[in-house]
């Protein structure tokens, strides 16, 4: 998501390029930190992070997507698409994770449920 966020930055085109651009930064700046917090998560339970392309292409539920348009709409509603796919796969493994006695992964699951329902939020304004 964090890729397709910058490629839709890098790529928007039409008379509201300049807000679209900087909305654009602004979300791919957010999940750059989401990123991150992520991997360190993971490396706090015991695991190795994931940092390369193929790993993160192999393990996604997102799909690539070759866009016929570059005008925001159309960046804004397949970019919506996919946080609403995160907000669903988040609170689809909530129970496992409380389930399995972890606390503090499931405090740190619902504060990215939180962030991407609030992304998803201002992606939906955008197209309303």
């Amino acid at each position: 998501m964090y890729q397709k966020t910058r490629n839709a930055h890098w790529n928007v085109e039409g008379p509201d390029f300049h807000a679209a651009h900087l909305f654009l930064e602004s979300q791919y700046n957010e999940l750059a930190e989401i990123i991150d917090e992520v991997a360190e998560r993971i490396r706090q339970i015991g695991h190795y992070a994931v940092g390369s392309y193929a790993k993160y292409l192999e393990l996604t539920h997102l799909t690539e997507t070759k866009y016929e348009h570059t005008d925001s709409k159309g960046f804004f509603k397949e970019l919506l698409s996919d946080h609403e796919s995160v907000i669903m796969n988040i609170r689809g493994n909530l129970d496992a994770v409380e389930k399995a006695g972890d606390q503090a992964t499931e405090d740190f699951l619902v504060g990215l449920l939180a962030q991407h329902e609030k992304m998803a939020w201002m992606l939906r304004a955008h197209v309303a």
